[in-house]
């Protein structure tokens, strides 16, 4: 950019008077971490507002518009010895690099402009942290939902990309097939008419192709094994690995395009075995297979839905000893599953519109309602632990389904208690997960006689138990009482003169409430030991710890 065109620039962005959402004023206040929070509100905002850029200019006063000159010079700015703009390269994404440009106007006054692109279909980030500009203040993006789904709205669609070498010769003949099956079970009507069409013409009709041209959706859903390599740099691969509750690998496969097979594969390697309980008032245990072929089925079709291919990762499908994990790149567009529950309609936008409308004509998702609420209330009926979404990770989706009883009282509950809503069995579900909720929500189920305990330690409440069979468990989570705890310590001690401190870790360990962590149990433990000194019932002739020697009475004074 010439000094005449810079000059020609600021004087434009000067004109509005005041600074805008899109640009921003600044003197000679060059802090690194906060000129890089300013690009990325105003790349976010430039979007918000269809600019093709946003601008941070050095050197113009933000109270009136005057160029006033500024005295930073980013040539010889460095962070940690690395030249300023290599930095902030580094430190904004996804690939928005700004540029710096240099002018100075006929009196001498000097300028730095710095111009980065709007962002566009995802938030621009400062260090994995996205903002935007509201008025004159910069803010975090995430504070302001609507308008950050308005810039993942602003994205061109990838999966409707029409490829340009692709053609039908590269879709698989067996897809192609099944996607006609499917697609007449979704529009039962048209099924008389679906076999006398062409393929051209069926393709057309159902939305994966368009005007004959092979989409990216296309080649997904329907393509040849080896016509994956078309869709480069983006990885078509879904893999799935069996590995051990210490993450160690057993076993591994890779599965690509045609996804609409390849599903069926990925879903034949998981070890679908039988767990049983026995509902109250029956002799006769109920028999269910350990994961839902349903829900599997859906939160794989999501997570080919919702990937972004632009991560160039793979769809990941973790089988453990008593777990199931789905996991796709890209973040969780509705922001909290609590919100899409509660609204029960689908979702207001998809990553990849094209694919999910493909997707939907095949009988691979569902959009009338939204998957993920018939996922959990699946859960629910058959008395499961319910989908666990973490979504820890901005960039990443994570759905685990458990493979067996994590809390016998929590499915027994289930299986009597057929008429509590899903948003009560969700905060159950929490509970025997030790999960935290809010004291409204204990509240709530305190209220209703489903929980006990005094906040935040709280479990399943006794006469839930008493209901579930489940007494056994809900004294081990109650525990016993520290009177009870010293009296077996002051036992122990007296039947065996010199106990060391892990014999009676290991004697009393286990009375303690289920619900107590390590550490937890621990201090309590401790805390018993030293109420049994204070009061001269015991005395320690040892070291500390594993040193320890514990013996009754009184330590001997010298």
């Amino acid at each position: 950019m010439t000094n005449e065109q810079i000059l020609h620039l600021v004087h434009a962005l000067c004109s509005h008077g005041v600074e805008q959402s899109w640009f921003e004023f600044k003197l000679n206040n060059s802090d690194p971490a906060k000129l890089g929070a300013n690009l990325s509100a105003v790349a976010n905002a430039a979007c918000l507002a269809s600019k093709p850029f946003g601008y941070v200019v050095y050197g113009v006063n933000n109270a009136d518009g005057r160029i006033v000159g500024t005295e930073f010079h980013h040539e010889e700015a460095k962070v940690g010895g690395q030249a300023l703009l290599l930095w902030l390269a580094k430190m904004i994404s996804p690939e928005a690099a700004p540029t710096a440009f240099t002018g100075i106007t006929t009196s001498g006054q000097r300028m730095v402009v710095f111009q980065v692109c709007a962002a566009h279909g995802f938030p621009v980030k400062f260090k994995d942290q996205a903002y935007v500009r509201i008025g004159p203040n910069t803010t975090a993006l995430k504070d302001h939902p609507v308008l950050e789904r308005s810039i993942w709205n602003s994205g061109e669609d990838w999966s409707a990309k029409v490829h340009p070498t692709a053609t039908l010769f590269d879709l698989d003949e067996d897809a192609i097939e099944t996607a006609r099956v499917q697609f007449k079970e979704k529009f039962p009507a048209k099924a008389n008419e679906v076999d006398d069409w062409s393929a051209r013409t069926f393709l057309d009709k159902a939305k994966v192709t368009v005007q004959g041209s092979v989409t990216h959706a296309s080649l997904l859903l329907l393509g040849r094994p080896e016509a994956s390599s078309l869709l480069s740099p983006a990885i078509a691969q879904i893999s799935w690995f069996l590995r051990t509750d210490r993450n160690d690998s057993v076993d591994y496969a890779h599965f690509g395009p045609p996804f609409i097979l390849s599903v069926d594969q990925v879903l034949a390697k998981v070890r679908n075995l039988k767990v049983r309980s026995l509902p109250s008032g029956t002799l006769f245990p109920k028999e269910r297979d350990r994961y839902d072929q349903w829900v599997m089925r859906e939160a794989l079709h999501n997570c080919i839905a919702h990937q972004d291919y632009h991560r160039r990762e793979r769809i990941q499908v973790v089988e453990r000893e008593n777990q199931l994990l789905f996991e796709n790149a890209g973040s969780f567009i509705p922001g909290r599953v609590e919100d899409v529950l509660a609204q029960d309609t689908p979702p207001s936008r998809y990553r990849n519109p094209f694919l999910a409308q493909a997707m939907v004509n095949l009988n691979m998702i569902d959009t009338e309602g939204g998957g993920i609420r018939k996922m959990f209330l699946k859960q629910r009926e058959h008395a499961f632990a319910l989908p666990d979404y973490d979504l820890s990770e901005p960039a990443h989706v994570r759905v685990t389904l458990e493979g067996r009883i994590l809390d016998e009282a929590y499915t027994q509950l289930l299986l009597d208690r057929t008429d509590l809503d899903i948003d009560i069995v969700l905060l159950l579900d929490r509970v025997q997960r030790d999960r935290s909720i809010s004291k409204d929500e204990y509240r709530k189920l305190k209220s209703l006689g489903l929980v006990e305990g005094r906040y935040p330690r709280i479990f399943v409440a006794g006469p839930v138990a008493r209901t579930a069979g489940a007494e056994v468990g809900h004294i081990r989570s109650r525990g016993l009482g520290n009177a009870k705890v010293r009296e077996f310590i002051l036992q122990l001690i007296e039947q065996h003169p010199g106990t060391p401190r892990p014999k009676i870790n290991e004697l009393v360990w286990d009375m303690l409430p289920s619900s107590l962590n390590d550490e937890t149990r621990k201090s309590r433990i401790h805390n018993n030991i030293q109420w049994l000194v204070r009061e001269g019932k015991i005395h320690n002739k040892g070291g500390r710890g594993k040193s320890s020697r514990w013996f009754v009475g009184p330590a001997q004074m010298k």
